[in-house]
């Protein structure tokens, strides 16, 4: 038995449907009413066409009559469209630590702004070592300075929080920068 896949589904033709009774629809789209598969196939073939069980859970299962070829063909076409146009959004992460210098800092700004608009989301973190634990408070000014500098091209989508030994928060660009 040779069961075709199309967008995650899979479809029984002519001689595999071994149902009863069908609900078949003539290839215009008209109900065609229910009746025995036999019935149904000799209807399809008399217009040299396929018959396709459509709904098969159903009751009763639901099959259309045509070219199953150019369907196929057609949803191949839809499913490489809609592949064509989905985009991924990535997550890129900056790394720093409390103590960052200037020019560094204004180096991850610049990269991180280079990131949102290309369409990607950031998340920034920082990362306290020994007893720079105890100064967590720079971080989260760290952090809203970062903010600040890449107000143009983000939105903060999440304050900076505490999670272990990192600080972190994500930043998302805004609507009119993505591409």
């Amino acid at each position: 038995m040779e069961v075709f896949s199309i967008a995650k589904l899979t479809h029984q033709l002519n001689e595999e449907i071994q149902d009863k009774e069908l609900r078949v629809i003539g290839p215009d789209g008209a109900q065609l009413g229910i009746m025995s598969s036999k019935a149904a196939l000799d209807l399809a073939a008399e217009q040299e066409l396929d018959l396709v069980k459509i709904s098969p859970t159903a009751n009763p299962p639901v099959c259309k009559i045509m070219d199953y070829g150019k369907f196929r063909f057609d949803q191949m076409k839809k499913e490489k469209e809609s592949r064509k146009n989905q985009r991924v959004v990535e997550v890129k992460e900056i790394r720093m630590s409390p103590n960052i210098d200037t020019n560094d800092l204004n180096t991850k700004m610049k990269n991180a702004i280079k990131f949102l608009s290309d369409g990607n989301r950031v998340k920034v973190s920082v990362r306290f070592r020994g007893r720079e634990m105890t100064h967590t408070n720079l971080g989260e000014q760290l952090l809203n300075q970062f903010a600040e500098g890449c107000s143009e091209v983000a939105n903060l989508e999440k304050n900076p929080k505490m999670e272990g030994r990192f600080m972190f928060m994500f930043l998302s660009p805004k609507a009119e920068n993505k591409k």
